[in-house]
């Protein structure tokens, strides 16, 4: 079964995502997202498949599963019939996580952990209830007291082992970033391979052809892959992810505005200024003096920890089934 790639968006200053799902039942959903994600699945019982991987789960499960590896939960019963069932996400990028390592010797097991990772792990249930007495904190309002509880978090798990759960035919895959995608790669390969180039890339001009030929796929296609998958179109995807760094840059620098909207790949001000305004609701100047005043980003900036990535989340409305985390 072809899995449905999910696209993981982090808000503006924020290096991880927090994802709290209460919901009747976890249906059956298969996908995959280049980001490490950590489950600790709650007040339910079913199936867990990782990969190739399949073992029945309960209360207290706690897995972490690594970038683009297939996998979902499937439950069948509620362990308390008057609450619901709940699955709080951690996402987190590879690279993130690798620099925390390599500048705080206090994480530098974290690079061993994402190795023994990429099987997918299990953790004991010790490990679980103490990540579970941090939901807390996990659930926090603010972005700083989640990245501490994760760091945290991810810290015991470095130490704690795990079991491995899929096997090596199931993630040992070649690295699409060591090699060019050929002609006959799977349509999500090759949209992994156009948002890399567009990551890398953002502050300079981009043209839909050379993103178009970085993933051998005609304009079009790109197009229909992108409005699929992500549901929006190419332009609308840079323009979000341009003032996405803007912002970052806005409150982490004292750069002339005009400076922080070349850097961001629009190098003409009074366009960036348009483009920020109906996006934000406010100038880049205005939305910088927010910050300094509030210490905290306008709320519409994140998105509520209750709330899914856009790209699976609006294939409800679809008649799509929507995966669960």
């Amino acid at each position: 079964m072809k899995p449905q790639y999910e696209h993981v968006t982090f808000a503006p200053g924020c290096s991880i995502r927090v994802y709290h799902r209460q919901l009747a039942r976890i249906p059956f959903e298969w996908h995959r997202h280049p980001e490490y994600e950590l489950t600790l699945t709650l007040n339910s019982r079913g199936q867990r498949f990782i990969g190739d991987h399949v073992a029945r789960y309960a209360d207290d499960d706690l897995v972490l599963v690594p970038p683009n590896l297939p996998h979902t939960w499937s439950s069948n019963a509620r362990i308390d019939r008057d609450a619901p069932e709940v699955a709080l996400v951690i996402w987190f990028d590879g690279d993130w996580a690798r620099r925390v390592a390599d500048c705080c010797a206090e994480y530098a097991p974290l690079r061993s952990l994402l190795r023994r990772a990429a099987s997918g792990l299990r953790f004991d249930a010790d490990t679980a209830r103490t990540m579970r007495a941090r939901l807390p904190r996990l659930l926090d309002p603010s972005p700083r007291v989640r990245l501490t509880a994760a760091l945290d978090t991810l810290a015991d798990l470095a130490e704690a082992g795990g079991e491995p759960l899929a096997t090596a035919q199931a993630y040992d895959r070649p690295d699409a970033a060591a090699s060019s995608v050929d002609a006959t790669a799977p349509e999500a390969e090759r949209l992994d391979r156009v948002l890399d180039a567009i990551d890398r890339q953002f502050h300079e001009p981009l043209r839909i052809d050379a993103l178009a030929a970085v993933a051998h796929l005609s304009e079009r296609t790109l197009q229909r892959l992108f409005a699929r998958h992500l549901g929006e179109s190419v332009g609308r995807y840079v323009q979000r992810l341009r003032l996405a760094h803007a912002c970052r840059h806005l409150v982490g620098t004292d750069w002339p505005i005009a400076t922080v909207a070349a850097r961001c790949g629009i190098p003409n001000a009074a366009n960036f200024n348009r483009q920020f305004l109906a996006a934000r609701g406010m100038t880049p100047g205005a939305y910088r003096q927010f910050f300094k005043q509030h210490g905290h980003a306008p709320d519409d900036d994140a998105p509520a920890l209750d709330t899914r990535p856009p790209s699976l989340e609006r294939r409800t409305g679809s008649g799509q089934r929507r995966p669960r985390k």
